[in-house]
């Protein structure tokens, strides 16, 4: 069974990528839906806040402290090589650090990028706007999975 530090270690793991599944799962189910509702200019206007505002001590601790964790306990995992857990714990790591770490990186962030350098009252604004929601929202489901994924592969781990 897993003890002591790496006990802690690998509890506030399960926690953290859990609150990141959480903030997703948010975006995911009705942050973006009732943005995309809005019409286009107000909608692009209201993402642009919101990403700049994400960016923020409160999300990112807990994003990159998640990601943070992930690091941490796949090198601790690595050097220690535990009797049990191994394959969750490793599973987990890669899970928020690929899944949800990586498409943030690789996916959605060049969109917020693009859609801040749109005009929302133009014509190609209001249709960025419309693949934007769509393709940022897939991506996001994707981020959330995996963030819930790993909060459970590090909740196994743990029993």
């Amino acid at each position: 069974m897993i003890d002591g530090p790496y006990f802690v270690l690998t509890l506030l793991g399960a926690l953290a990528c859990g609150l990141t599944a959480g903030a997703f799962a948010a975006f995911s189910t009705f942050v973006m839906r009732g943005l995309a509702a809005l019409p286009p200019a107000q909608g692009i206007a209201a993402m642009n806040s919101v990403n700049v505002t994400a960016v923020g001590p409160a999300f990112m601790a807990v994003f990159l402290g998640a990601t943070g964790l992930c690091a941490v306990l796949a090198v601790v995992t690595f050097v220690l090589w535990p009797d049990e857990g191994t394959t969750e714990l490793l599973l987990g790591c890669a899970l928020h650090l690929v899944g949800s770490f990586g498409v943030t990186v690789a996916a959605n962030v060049p969109r917020n990028n693009a859609l801040a350098e749109v005009d929302p009252e133009s014509a190609e604004g209001a249709a960025y706007w419309r693949t934007y929601v769509r393709e940022w929202t897939a991506w996001n489901h994707v981020r959330g999975a995996a963030s819930l994924a790993a909060s459970a592969c590090f909740i196994i781990a743990l029993t």
